[in-house]
């Protein structure tokens, strides 16, 4: 009599008798099985056997061993993928895909292809940079057309807060936007202008008893400031530059941590409007804002903060004059300023940055205005303003790099697979109100597995920069950790080895479903 194992929505194995052997199981091919000696499961490292079913794309049983082959009926799909780790496919929660409207900057169809090389299954794409922007019901009705047949991961996307949207932003929930996201200062783009205090409050009220996140660009001008970089992308200099427009120390000084930490201080003053609503900071860069996040969710104030991986492995000191490939904003600040990121991220109690994103936010080479000679720069045009890190556009781009990114840093700090699980599936994943299907492997999850080779090495280059324009800082750099294959909801849609399924095309979903408390 053979026995069939299963899981139930813990994972714990159970065993149930039946009359039928499985050599004379009738074969479903609908049914795809990966195992492998280590697996993140449950935020746990365990050798596993995952069983998904290609009908419903969720897991349907986890076994805490690797079962062989033979165990399954013949004909079953099986991998066995020891001694690589079997990893939730990672959810990128901050991504600019830029279309329609921009899509010479980037797309569905490039990006998505950029995600899923580095094992990432879901992005959430930034209301804005996109024309028109999220922050109409039209608005997403355009960007969700634009999107049609051309994704190869899962995309959500968020609604944006300006002037004089807020009755626009209950419509967006029930259309399924995952959070909302507002500037306090200069978006860079006309038609996404900042908010103001009256604006946050607007909005505060309008989606106090909703279920959403409200999510901020928190930088802003204190009321006396030497600086007047009043432009997140396109900044004006200082009346009195510290130095050359060319040098990373004049742009770095022209956005100060005293930008972020008022910007915060703002926005915390209001939350009393809404105490149910989660905030959220994004791409914190300065860690002077770490203990006014922390003394305010100690008060109650149900508040988080992301931190993006070229804060994490880019540090002030190492940029070469000109090189605008690093220009972003906030700035990526000194390698004393990175170390307290790391410090927060690793406390063992609870830290404020729960979440680790890309923040790709490309442009084409041409607006970066990079000197010749630095990789990614285009033929030389004669432009003006070449190398100037006030006139260049201001972003990174890195989605599908972030993994190994992230895993080749933190070995110099010990970080783990859990480690990344954590701050990169299961946290982005609850951060979008997604924590019931991605970000983890357990039963009833979408089976989206990212096979990681921690032991791998790679160099970015052209090849391995699936976005649509090349021009990253990373370009050049060794990094350690391969994503070998990416499956979404248990179909494989992207290996190393042999690269996408062109016969198969792309099979990501529009992440359109309301989110709910």
């Amino acid at each position: 009599m053979a026995t069939n194992h299963s899981s139930d929505e813990s994972g714990t194995v159970s065993r149930t008798s039946s009359k039928t052997s499985i050599s004379s199981t009738v074969i479903d091919p609908s049914t795809t099985v990966l195992a492998s000696s280590r697996a993140v499961l449950n935020g746990r490292l365990t050798a596993a056997t995952i069983v998904i079913s290609l009908n419903s794309g969720k897991v349907t049983s986890i076994h805490h061993s690797v079962l062989p082959a033979s165990h399954f009926p013949p004909g079953t799909p099986y991998i066995d993928h020891s001694p690589h780790i079997l990893l939730p496919g990672l959810v990128d929660a901050h991504v600019h895909l830029n279309e329609p409207g921009r899509t010479e900057w980037e797309g569905f169809w490039t990006g998505t292809r950029a995600a899923a090389f580095g094992g990432v299954t879901t992005v959430v794409d930034m209301p804005l940079n996109a024309i028109p922007p999220t922050t109409t019901v039209n608005g997403l009705e355009e960007k969700v057309r634009a999107a049609q047949g051309q994704c190869w991961v899962d995309v959500g996307f968020y609604g944006g807060i300006v002037p004089g949207n807020d009755r626009e932003l209950k419509p967006l929930v029930k259309r399924g936007v995952r959070g909302f996201k507002g500037f306090l200062i200069d978006s860079g783009v006309d038609e996404f202008p900042a908010v103001s205090s009256t604006d946050i409050t607007k909005a505060m009220i309008e989606l106090a008893d909703q279920p959403t996140t409200l999510m901020f660009h928190a930088e802003m001008i204190p009321p006396i400031s030497d600086s007047v970089g009043d432009d997140v992308q396109h900044s004006l200099p200082p009346l009195a530059p510290i130095g050359p427009l060319n040098e990373y120390n004049t742009f770095l000084a022209s956005r100060p941590p005293s930008f972020e930490t008022y910007a915060i201080s703002e926005i915390l003053s209001l939350a009393h409007l809404a105490p149910r609503l989660p905030l959220h900071i994004v791409h914190l860069s300065a860690l002077e804002a770490i203990p006014l996040l922390r003394d305010a969710r100690a008060a109650g104030i149900k508040i988080t903060a992301e931190t993006c991986f070229h804060y994490l492995s880019l540090a002030a000191e190492t940029i070469k004059n000109g090189d605008t490939r690093h220009k972003c904003c906030p700035p990526i600040r000194k390698q004393t300023n990175q170390d307290s990121l790391w410090s927060e991220l690793l406390r063992e109690d609870d830290s404020v940055i729960k979440t680790i994103v890309s923040d790709h936010s490309p442009c084409t080479p041409d607006l970066k205005l990079l000197p010749e000679g630095i990789p990614g720069a285009p033929a030389s045009s004669g432009v003006e303003d070449i190398g100037d890190f006030f006139a260049a556009w201001g972003g990174v781009s890195s989605v599908g790099l972030g993994i190994s990114i992230l895993f080749t840093e933190g070995q110099k700090r010990g970080i783990t697979a859990e480690d990344i699980v954590r701050w990169c599936c299961k946290n982005t994943a609850q951060q979008i109100g997604l924590g019931h299907r991605k970000g983890d492997l357990q039963v009833g999850y979408d089976g989206d597995v990212a096979v990681f080779d921690d032991e791998a090495t790679f160099e970015v280059e052209p090849s391995t920069m699936l976005f649509r324009n090349k021009c990253s800082p990373y370009q050049g750099k060794m990094l350690k950790g391969v994503v070998k294959e990416t499956w979404l909801r248990g179909h494989k849609i992207h290996s190393r080895e042999s690269g996408f399924n062109a016969k198969q095309g792309p099979t990501g979903e529009l992440l359109l479903e309301p989110r709910s408390f």
